[in-house]
């Protein structure tokens, strides 16, 4: 258990969240994706290392995430509002059915086993890994309204689906707003403001939860660990501010497929996890 971690054990554990911390922040900010698909795994087997019980490694995974993605999705908006790349008519369109989905994705979340968060979670993350290495880039089509029903289907689905995996919701969102003809650094951005409140309901509602199922978890406040927010925090804060300034100035694609071999061996290796559970 925790308590038991020697100094060398300690130093260890904090140097390998800070130097996750800095690749998290730069994603965050590069690709408008909060940085849950990198952080999830990386707490994951932290959480594992350390002695969490097995029944709440992932789901405490999962709330940490959220909890840090807030204030990093915030200094994102932020500097992709300098850039005139936020159109908060987007979060507008989206907001409420975002929230609806995020409210019952937790519920949905609390209510699975360790095994099958697992289990979910790898799945996407294969589905996320083969667009990342597949996608082209296309001439966006005119931009157009985004009408009611994909409004309320696509901002459901994109807050029911990040519950379960620590996510904001910039890798669902993204290329909606691609396919509506946005243009790629405004989707990013305003995929950013979008994450920022996924996040929050998800932070709180695995908070609360965690807190209302009483759970023992050393340091935590319900399935948000402390430690790893502190260390977290003002780490992916400052390097999602330099990620939102290089996407302005940079080509992504090979980040974009470095990202989804990253994507797709993660998956394979949580694969593995859930048969081993």
């Amino acid at each position: 258990m925790i308590e038991n971690l020697d100094q060398n054990q300690i130093i260890f554990i904090v140097t390998l969240m800070a130097a996750s911390a800095v690749v998290v922040g730069f994603m965050a900010g590069f690709f408008g994706i909060g940085g849950g698909l990198i952080m999830v795994p990386i707490l994951f087997y932290i959480f594992s290392f350390v002695g969490i019980e097995q029944a709440f490694i992932m789901h405490l995974a999962i709330g940490t995430s959220f909890s840090i993605i807030v204030p990093t999705s915030i200094i994102s908006t932020m500097t992709h509002m300098k850039f005139k790349a936020v159109d908060f008519s987007i979060v507008k369109t989206f907001g409420a059915f975002v929230a609806i989905g995020v409210v019952l994705g937790t519920i949905f979340a609390v209510s699975l086993k360790t095994s099958s968060l697992v289990l979910f979670f790898s799945i996407m993350t294969m589905f996320f890994a083969i667009y990342f290495l597949m996608a082209k880039e296309k001439i966006n089509p005119a931009q157009r309204e985004i009408n009611l029903i994909y409004r309320v289907i696509c901002g459901f689905l994109s807050g029911f689906l990040s519950a379960p995996m620590g996510i904001a919701g910039g890798v669902i969102n993204t290329p909606i707003l691609k396919m509506f003809g946005y243009q790629i650094k405004v989707a990013i951005g305003s995929s950013a403001a979008v994450g920022f409140l996924i996040a929050l309901i998800g932070a709180i509602g695995f908070a609360v939860s965690g807190s209302y199922f009483n759970i023992n978890v050393p340091l935590s406040l319900g399935f948000v660990n402390v430690p790893a927010f502190l260390i977290f925090v003002p780490i992916t804060m400052f390097m999602a501010k330099i990620g939102a300034k290089t996407v302005h100035k940079f080509d992504k694609r090979l980040i974009g497929k470095l990202l989804g071999i990253y994507l797709f061996i993660i998956s394979c290796k949580l694969f593995y996890e859930y048969f081993s559970f």
